[in-house]
């Protein structure tokens, strides 16, 4: 049995969730780090798991043709796929989604899936960087050592720049008990925000000297930035959202997604959208769908943006609560739910509450594909069938994606009710 420390020879067998990669030593599993399916390289055991190695990557012996050199360094948060040629990057993370259903929910997708490409340069509209002493930058991975964000090129130059001229006014002020900064921008960056996680008050004469920083349009937590989706011919969808608040974070790739999911959506329909957030897709299918929506979502600081966003349509209902706690009671069935939960996937009650909706269509939007499998398996054992899986790459260079999948009931009804539930914020 090899040790931690130990340098084994290897054989690269295929992509692994997560950003490692498939390789067996010995009929052992070992999960290797900064590597290509089809490569020979000698790794280092980092550590032993249960049933399985960790490995990092110290030469390759045998490289991929889609291996490319990497600027600055490939553990600096959001880099773990850099060394990875773009479309082969693509293919892997093709690759992922149907193994996890494959592995995970023991289904199989009805088609190959196509990952919708991104600009790999400045696509990040909203960061948390981590300040320590006079550096400010993303955690290198499975560390708290902080790395130069602008070498990862996630981030505009001007973000950079105006980040930089921050962390700087920091150190002159003295302010060292910031630790975090929280950014949000809009798609075309007129709009750059932050609001700092600090460990005690900052003074009103320093925070108005930050404030005035080249770069900034907002300072503090009650910051906010404004975007203007246009779908087809229809307005532009008008959203506000705090700096706080929870957002798809890719530029190039936001209308994109919007649309994808408004296409799903038939026109006229009830809809129940659950973890609304600010009311990306609430919004954009009432206003190019003529959806009714009910919106539900728990975070505060969201539902105020929402509320915010949703005045203009009177199609919009907006219930302030647990997605657990609004299921619970009493729901008319809708003709159709959105769902975008978190990165853990929906809670056993939430999906417990879905099913017994029996909604004809869910639309499941995910940045998770693990916790997307396993809630697949009980939607297809209730009665669901995947219609379709489509894909888009909200974080190149990394090995998260973003998937929607559309789930049908073969029996379902009209579904067109007149309110689904009359809660309101």
């Amino acid at each position: 049995m090899p040790l931690p420390g130990d340098s084994v020879p290897l054989t690269i067998e295929k992509p692994a969730a997560g950003g490692r990669m498939i390789a067996r030593l010995s009929g052992q599993v070992v999960l290797v780090g900064g590597a290509i399916p089809g490569e020979r390289v000698t790794a280092r055991i980092e550590r032993v798991g249960k049933g399985v190695l960790y490995a990092d990557t110290i030469s390759v012996e045998d490289a991929s043709p889609d291996r490319r050199s990497v600027t600055g360094d490939p553990l600096c948060g959001g880099c773990l796929y850099a060394h990875i040629e773009y479309a082969r990057q693509l293919e892997i993370k093709t690759q992922v989604i149907a193994d996890a259903f494959g592995r995970i929910g023991r289904l199989k997708l009805p088609s190959d899936v196509h990952v919708v490409r991104s600009p790999e340069e400045g696509y990040r509209m909203r960061a948390r960087l981590h300040v320590r002493g006079r550096r400010g930058g993303f955690f290198r991975e499975g560390t708290h050592d902080v790395c130069d964000a602008r070498l990862t090129r996630q981030l505009l130059p001007a973000t950079c720049d105006t980040l930089d001229r921050l962390i700087a006014g920091l150190a002159t002020l003295g302010l060292d008990t910031i630790r975090e900064i929280e950014l949000s921008e809009n798609v075309d960056a007129s709009d750059r925000v932050a609001c700092f996680d600090a460990e005690s008050a900052i003074d009103a004469g320093a925070f108005g000297r930050l404030a005035e920083i080249e770069g900034l349009t907002g300072l503090g937590r009650d910051a906010s930035v404004t975007d203007r989706i246009t779908i087809g011919d229809s307005r532009p969808v008008v959203l506000r959202r705090n700096v706080l608040s929870f957002f798809q974070s890719n530029r190039y790739l936001l209308r994109d997604l919007v649309a994808h999911v408004v296409g799903l959506v038939p026109s006229g329909i009830d809809l129940l959208d659950l973890y609304a957030g600010a009311g990306l897709f609430a919004i954009a299918t009432a206003a190019n769908r003529q959806a009714r929506v009910v919106a539900v979502e728990g975070d505060r600081v969201a539902v105020a943006d929402l509320m915010v966003n949703a005045a203009a349509y009177a199609s919009v209902e907006l219930c302030h609560q647990a997605v657990e706690a609004f299921l619970e009671a009493p729901v008319r069935q809708p003709a159709l739910i959105v769902v975008d939960p978190p990165r853990t996937g929906m809670s056993r009650a939430a999906l417990d509450g879905v099913l017994r909706l029996r909604a004809g269509r869910i639309i499941y939007v995910s940045c998770d594909v693990a916790t997307l499998a396993r809630d697949a398996r009980r939607l297809v054992d209730a009665g669901y069938a995947i219609e379709r899986v489509d894909a888009f790459d909200l974080f190149p260079n990394t090995p998260h994606v973003e998937t929607v999948v559309v789930f049908d009931r073969s029996n379902r009804g009209s579904g067109l009710v007149s309110r689904v539930n009359n809660c309101k914020v």
